[in-house]
């Protein structure tokens, strides 16, 4: 478990943000939480971290916007559950370069040449859903079979009759009804980090899943809530719908199907409020661009990032590329290539 995170430290060049920390003095991140702390809230995403009270100014954690303010801690979602840190530090940093060694040379140098050792363990809010998913479906079932088929053609000049065997496909309607439980579906709570960029490093291995505790967080970074239990089930419904249609299409008999139509209620829904292990490292290369994000899962090790490509290598690569092609067709001219 790695030590309390300490000051930001003044930096040349892109902005790294490894933590969400105090400008002026050493965050007491992981303390028990009491209602005398502050909340550090980002200009930039909206990210909301906890730290001890008195903590001020900051550099953000998933977009790295320097001047975050500190508000008055308000009624914020007590975390009911919590996956631990399976992965440690070396691990994570490990996987992080191995992932960064593995980006195309067109990449932006900004993340090839990001400091991944300033990557940092933070806990990240997420909401845990479940429910039993009741569809009603119709569908057009396909049945293949074949069929002998006779023929002319010409061989050698003669015309001869042979047979083939074709494959068709016999179509007949289907309407019926499924229902499944359909559990640990995990969407972010967090404005730092987009549902969309916690999906590319899903799964959690939630084994080690259990009530949360004030103790559990000491030494790590953690953040409150920024997305409301209501849009966080708004989020877990669509990941539950896309499941459920992945699920139909797979449970329709026959060989192959068409026109799936599908009706689902949800019903016994429960939504917990969870932290999530997450190593981060944020590179803001350019003031007038997002934030690139690097996610390494804290139970798995899968990582996850953004890889933009860099232009100005691009426009080298095929200037590069047309110098070469012109000298070897001067050359090919000199030697008499295109006589």
């Amino acid at each position: 478990m790695p030590p309390p995170v300490t000051d930001a430290s003044a930096q040349t060049g892109p902005v790294v943000a490894s933590a969400m920390v105090s400008a002026t003095a050493p965050a007491r991140i992981g303390e028990p939480r009491t209602n005398a702390g502050d909340a550090l809230v980002c200009p930039g995403c909206g990210a909301v971290v906890d730290v001890a009270a008195g903590e001020g100014a900051a550099i953000c954690v998933y977009c790295a916007t320097p001047g975050v303010v500190s508000r008055p801690r308000g009624h914020s979602v007590e975390p009911a559950l919590i996956t631990p840190f399976v992965v440690g530090r070396e691990e994570a940093l490990a996987a992080a370069k191995h992932w960064q060694r593995s980006r195309s040379i067109f990449a932006q140098s900004s993340i090839k040449q990001a400091p991944i050792e300033k990557m940092r363990g933070v806990y990240v809010p997420a909401w845990l859903y479940s429910c039993v998913a009741r569809s009603t479906y119709t569908a057009r079932i396909g049945e293949h079979y074949t069929v002998t088929e006779t023929y002319t053609t010409t061989v050698n000049g003669k015309r001869v009759t042979r047979t083939r065997q074709v494959q068709k496909t016999e179509w007949r309607s289907l309407a019926g009804e499924h229902a499944q439980y359909v559990n640990d579906v995990i969407v972010t709570a967090s404005k730092g980090v987009p549902n969309a960029e916690l999906e590319r490093v899903e799964p959690f291995d939630l084994r080690g899943l259990r009530r949360y505790d004030a103790a559990a967080v000491v030494g790590w970074l953690m953040e409150e809530a920024s997305v409301a239990k209501d849009a966080g089930t708004l989020l877990a419904r669509e990941e539950t719908m896309a499941h459920t249609q992945k699920t139909l299409s797979a449970f329709m008999p026959g060989d192959t199907h068409s026109d799936l139509a599908f009706h689902t209620q949800f019903e016994r829904e429960s939504v917990d409020a969870l932290l999530v292990p997450l190593w981060v490292l944020a590179v803001r290369y350019d003031p007038k661009k997002p934030a690139l994000r690097l996610l390494v899962n804290g139970t798995t090790k899968k990582v996850g990032g953004d890889t933009p490509w860099s232009v100005p290598k691009i426009v080298a690569a095929v200037v590069a590329g047309l110098v070469v092609v012109g000298a070897v067709v001067a050359w090919g001219a000199r030697h008499g290539w295109f006589r």
